[in-house]
């Protein structure tokens, strides 16, 4: 059964991490049909990941692309001042053998210093050519760019990936918790298998990424 943490300090456990991954996973699959699915990795068998009582792993979405159009958007600036920030789905496609484009794959882990999901995630070009931080910063939505050099809550980091042992970029989780108990606030109702959705709303902004209306709702 799902904690109450969740709404006390914006942290979770990690038995809640994956009722929370499994929820989130199974309303995005069934609300989002436009994207790849998100799917739960479990590393429970791996060599050094067995821990009594707690299943590993970690929410899996693969090559999600970005048209490099939206590399020249970013280079002229935003030329209405008057639009909504993040306001980008249409920047993001998802069209697996797309040749016009850069390949993204993103992973949620759980951290168990900070007690919260952490956004990982692997860039590289259509010939697979790994991106570098300025030229993941040239995909993302313009006003992303600037929340990130600007915000004391989230900025880009790279570190090594705890199940791939690999380094790849992450979304610092250093005040996760914080944000998220603002958020859960609000919503005294509001259930662990709520929390991926709530967290998303934020760290899916970063890479324009939103959640379907139906899928707040439900």
């Amino acid at each position: 059964m799902a904690s109450d943490q969740a709404t006390c300090d914006g942290s979770l456990s990690s038995t809640d991490f994956q009722n929370a991954a499994n929820a989130f996973a199974q309303k995005w699959n069934k609300f989002n049909s436009g994207f790849p699915e998100w799917s739960w990795i479990d590393c429970s068998n791996r060599l050094g990941f067995a821990t009594h009582g707690v299943t590993e792993g970690y929410l899996s979405l693969q090559k999600v692309i970005f048209p490099r159009s939206m590399e020249e958007e970013h280079d002229k600036g935003s030329s209405n001042d008057q639009e909504e920030p993040f306001d980008t789905a249409t920047l993001v496609q998802s069209t697996i053998d797309s040749d016009n484009g850069d390949r993204y794959d993103f992973h949620v882990v759980y951290s168990s210093s900070y007690r919260v999901p952490v956004l990982y995630f692997h860039a590289q070009t259509s010939d697979g050519q790994p991106l570098n931080i300025g030229e993941i910063e040239k995909n993302l939505p313009s006003k992303s760019s600037d929340v990130l050099m600007e915000s004391k809550w989230t900025f880009i980091t790279q570190q090594e990936h705890p199940y791939l042992n690999r380094p790849w970029y992450m979304l610092h989780p250093c005040g996760t918790s914080e944000w998220m108990k603002l958020l859960l606030a609000d919503h005294a109702h509001n259930s662990t298998d709520r929390y991926l959705v709530s967290w998303f709303t934020v760290v899916g902004q970063v890479f324009g990424l939103k959640l379907p209306l139906e899928m707040l709702k439900s």
